[in-house]
């Protein structure tokens, strides 16, 4: 056990520099982490979140059904694709809340969150592939960022 103590000390006394920068830049990345979740907490703008609702008109009223909620990299597995979402997602307005990308990159994005969903419904799909009786409905897939009126956030 001395041995190997002496050995770490040896170690430490050569690398020290290596090993305060390290514990510098670890420090750092925690602060600037902690500084940007306050904020979008201030601001309860959570562009790193995707929200996959099922929205439904009902007897004249909009309502909402959450679905999942996870983090773009949860999602898009690829981190450029998470960014370039969060940062289509930043540049919505209130009159145009689609996420916008070129178009021939549509396919990725819809096709990352339809697989996510169809996670969700797979007992469905497994009944149907065995003929048994489900019902089946459309719907329309799409990438928005709303900030309109009653949401309390982004």
């Amino acid at each position: 056990m001395k041995d190997l103590i002496e050995f770490l000390i040896d170690k430490l006394d050569e690398n020290w520099v290596k090993v305060v920068v390290a514990i510098g830049f670890t420090l750092l990345g925690w602060l600037v982490g902690s500084l940007r979740a306050r904020r979008s907490w201030k601001r309860k703008e959570f562009y790193d979140r995707l929200n996959v609702s099922l929205n439904i008109i009902r007897d004249g009223q909009l309502q909402l059904r959450t679905i999942l909620e996870k983090r773009c990299e949860e999602i898009f597995l690829n981190s450029s694709a998470a960014k370039a979402v969060m940062k289509a997602a930043q540049q919505t307005t209130q009159q145009d809340p689609l996420l916008t990308f070129p178009k021939d990159q549509y396919w990725y994005f819809l096709n990352a969150v339809l697989n996510e969903i169809s996670e969700k419904f797979a007992a469905g799909s497994m009944l149907r592939d065995l003929g048994k009786p489900v019902h089946c409905e459309l719907y329309v897939l799409c990438l928005t960022c709303e900030a309109v009126g009653m949401l309390r956030q982004r």
